[in-house]
């Protein structure tokens, strides 16, 4: 698998943002299919970080409703996998660059 196409998004939530500023640990949207070597390599290259740990969850696909003028809109939110590294002390991932 290209390591490209194994980091999908990061996870900007405000738990992921609390955990990267306290406990260096940051939050990704891979691919489900990726292992958690793969996931550890890709961050390494992409980043240039030392990644320490990686833990990884798939989280499950859930129904979703909406309301319109023609009624009841009935759909589903897709799986993914989530995986949260853990980095070196001192090392910092910066998602969005020179804003």
């Amino acid at each position: 698998m290209a390591k490209k196409n194994i980091l999908v998004k990061p996870l900007i939530t405000e738990k992921a943002e609390q955990s990267s500023e306290n406990l260096n640990r940051y939050t990704f949207v891979v691919d489900k299919r990726a292992n958690k070597i793969e996931i550890k390599q890709a961050i390494e290259s992409t980043f240039n970080v030392n990644v320490l740990a990686v833990n990884t969850a798939v989280m499950p696909s859930k129904a979703r409703n909406r309301h319109s003028k023609s009624g009841v809109v009935r759909g589903r939110k897709s799986a993914y996998k989530k995986a949260t590294v853990r980095i070196a002390e001192g090392d910092i991932i910066d998602y969005y660059g020179e804003l």
